[in-house]
């Protein structure tokens, strides 16, 4: 996929088979799919635009959503933390719109497959629209409460982004593979005391819960500090591995 940028470093999806339009002006729909990443596109105002490949992080920020996502910060501990990588089976839920099963689907490759599970229909049909429009072919989707069973087996790793989900504790456990991890994406304390208690009576082991807070580092002419704002709290982590 091509996104075009330009001189504010603002970055557009352009549409697919309509002319690209913004306030600096219009470019044809030919120009841009006749261009190549690297090059630079003038609009009827004579304003620049460079094309660039899109990876998947460019796409998911600038993808229709309705509701917030777990950002790169959380999703790439649990990435590091598991081991994740190419040709390995993992699942989702809830999918929302579906910014951690395009994240993981690119970890695994194209050997690997992502299984995520969405209970709601509109949240559903907006995940789908996005994967289409994504280009990843590893990733099925599922209307469906995943609390109603898991139908994959021999997973890695299964991510639940959802409220109560210690309550799928004993299906997931016999859905992961043995070295298999299950994580949980919780944004309040309370319920991170309920699924380490849990974990351990259902066997788990390497229990741990992380909160990862990033701080950018700003450096001006006069000086280099961390930024005054930053990105704080948005989540816990809970990792537990059935071993």
């Amino acid at each position: 996929m091509k996104i075009l940028i330009d001189k504010r470093g603002k970055k557009y999806i352009p549409p697919e088979d309509e002319d690209f339009q913004s306030d600096l002006g219009i470019i044809k729909k030919e120009k841009i799919k006749k261009s190549l990443p690297g090059d630079k596109l003038l609009t009827h105002l004579g304003k620049e635009f460079k094309v660039i490949k899109a990876n998947i992080n460019d796409f998911i920020e600038l993808m229709e959503r309705k509701s917030s996502i777990i950002l790169p910060k959380d999703i790439g501990i649990v990435v590091s933390y598991t081991s994740l990588g190419s040709g390995q089976r993992v699942l989702d839920a809830g999918t929302g719109s579906g910014s951690v099963a395009l994240t993981l689907a690119n970890i695994v490759g194209n050997t690997g497959k992502v299984y995520t599970y969405e209970i709601r229909e509109d949240f559903a049909a907006l995940a789908k629209k996005n994967i289409k429009k994504s280009g990843m072919k590893n990733i099925i989707l599922k209307n469906k409460d995943i609390k109603e069973g898991i139908e994959e087996k021999n997973l890695d790793l299964i991510f639940l982004d959802l409220p109560r989900s210690w309550e799928i504790m004993e299906n997931a456990k016999y859905a992961l593979k043995n070295g298999g991890w299950l994580v949980f994406y919780n944004p309040y304390i309370e319920p991170v005391k309920i699924i380490q208690e849990n974990a351990k009576k259902r066997g788990f082991k390497e229990i741990k819960t992380l909160e990862v807070i990033t701080r950018e580092i700003e450096v001006k002419r006069k000086g280099t500090r961390p930024r005054t704002r930053m990105v704080g709290h948005t989540g816990y982590l809970t990792f537990t591995r059935k071993i």
